[in-house]
């Protein structure tokens, strides 16, 4: 089933390339369109290929974690980012920047905290629920369950 060599040639060399691309879209959401969001739907985009390319069990070894946990701490860091607007007097979740632009990124603040906890979980939930979509007829074969119900609709005796 995960025997194309195409397949598995292209996965490899666009999983840098879409996590690449991922972080861009995090870096630019503050300012444009785009952000946590579709950052985090790119990057497990990346994931989800790998898993297609290679197989879930391939795909576990390479990228071990427990995305459950990474989406939790993605929810808490990105009620965290609130923080400082009340550190400094101000209603939660409050918008602060930096004084000074970083070259090539721009002003950071805490709305992009905000987008990068969003973005952790985005790519934890996506990949958790892939990882379990593909890994489901493995944990529940269906292998003998239907066979008599089949031979049986057929208008067959059950085989013994």
């Amino acid at each position: 089933m995960y025997d194309s060599i195409i397949l598995r040639t292209a996965a490899r060399l666009l999983l840098p390339l879409l996590l690449l691309l991922s972080v861009f879209m995090l870096l630019r959401g503050h300012n444009l369109p785009g952000g946590g969001f579709i950052g985090g739907l790119i990057a497990a985009c990346g994931i989800i290929l790998q898993m297609i390319a290679y197989g879930p069990s391939y795909a576990r070894r390479v990228l071990p974690y427990n995305y459950a946990q990474i989406a939790a701490f993605g929810v808490v860091f990105a009620c965290l980012s609130g923080v400082p607007g009340l550190l400094v007097g101000a209603p939660y979740m409050q918008g602060l920047w930096l004084p000074e632009a970083i070259p090539g990124i721009g002003k950071i603040g805490t709305p992009t905290l905000f987008d990068v906890g969003v973005y952790i979980v985005v790519v934890g939930i996506t990949s958790q629920i892939a990882f379990l979509l593909a890994e489901e007829p493995l944990l529940h074969p269906l292998d003998q369950r239907f066979e008599g119900e089949e031979n049986e609709i057929a208008g067959e005796a059950p085989a013994a």
